[in-house]
């Protein structure tokens, strides 16, 4: 019974992370993120309803209390598995956990040793070996994750993550056909957010050449007032330190990210802009979310990451400049955020 405890405290943990455990149905993978979400609340809530700790009253917990108890459970998990070193669910649960904690080192491991156990044979634990091996170099897609990707990819042909890094990876080595070929079967995936779709078919156009989609704006019956402006979450005056401005092209892509502090990775929202309209002020609202289940204005405290893309992908590589602050969410004020870090 202590095991299934565990299982059903880092349920809650993995949670932020819901591009990984991508959930199967008819045989295929989706993008139905929001379904993702619920079947793991759901199945949290009704494990800890079963056999939690019926002594302690809701809410009663702090926020140390429940990092403590998060600790003592991945604790309790790595020492279960040195007694069952051949358990693969136990190394993917402990390297989704330390992934959700940073412990990137930790999950790397984690997911190695799950990997190895797999006979490389599932894609998903490739996926996120992949991510773990980014994250510790701060997003950085390196060739070990790259291959990764690839090989995550001839698996399973519609892995959500594979196709996007894989689509990156191939961008950057100059195949900016098959980069297009990948993203545009990631934004014809059923559930991905029209937003979504159209920065990435927006890129897509761009890698072939071709002019950006046209997006009609739904029509609004002439009886209906106007729509209410969208309350912007965070506010920035964005603009570029004198020896960004010296080294980048005017030409250049700038990909405003916000993103949970406690669990980058998948970013919470995207919104591209061009170098050349610097200095910009930038608000970011619910429209910019990435997953219609998971909108920015859910999150008390964001990171916001500025990053100048000398190749036009949103993923970091060197020679890219960036810039990152962490703000409080629905603040009323603008916060300066500078780009002046170059990504060696």
């Amino acid at each position: 019974m202590t095991f299934w405890i565990i299982v059903a405290v880092l349920c809650l943990v993995a949670l932020a992370f819901v591009v990984l455990p991508l959930y199967k149905s008819a045989g295929r993978l989706t993008l139905l993120i929001a379904t993702i979400i619920v079947l793991a609340i759901g199945s949290a809530a009704a494990l800890y309803h079963e056999i939690g700790r019926p002594g302690v009253p809701s809410g009663a917990g702090t926020s140390a209390d429940a990092a403590l108890e998060t600790d003592q459970a991945v604790a309790a998990l790595a020492d279960r598995l040195k007694a069952n070193p051949d358990d693969v669910d136990g190394w993917v649960l402990l390297g989704r956990s330390n992934l959700s904690m940073r412990q990137y080192d930790d999950a790397i491991a984690a997911f190695e040793k799950a990997l190895a156990l797999e006979q490389g044979k599932n894609a998903q634990t490739m996926v996120s070996l992949a991510i773990a091996l980014m994250e510790s170099r701060g997003g950085e897609l390196t060739d070990r994750a790259a291959s990764l990707f690839e090989n995550a990819l001839a698996l399973e042909p519609n892995n959500p993550n594979a196709l996007f890094y894989a689509g990156n990876s191939a961008a950057r080595r100059g195949d900016k056909s098959l980069a297009a070929d990948r993203w545009e079967k990631l934004a014809e995936q059923q559930g991905a957010p029209p937003g979504v779709r159209e920065t990435l078919m927006r890129q897509v156009n761009e890698w072939r050449g071709l002019p950006p989609p046209t997006v009609e704006p739904p029509p609004v019956p002439a009886a209906e007032p106007p729509p209410v402006p969208v309350d912007s979450i965070v506010s920035l005056n964005l603009s570029l330190s004198e020896e960004a401005a010296a080294a980048l092209p005017a030409n250049a892509r700038v990909y405003v990210i916000a993103r949970d502090p406690k669990q980058p990775s998948p970013p919470v929202a995207v919104a591209p802009h061009q170098l050349a309209q610097l200095p910009l002020r930038v608000d970011l609202d619910d429209s910019n979310s990435m997953v219609a289940a998971r909108p920015l204005s859910g999150f008390a405290e964001l990171e916001v990451v500025a990053r100048v893309s000398l190749s036009g992908s949103p993923a970091a590589q060197p020679g890219d400049w960036s810039g990152s602050l962490i703000t409080t969410a629905n603040s009323g004020q603008t916060v300066d955020l500078v780009i002046d870090q170059e990504i060696p």
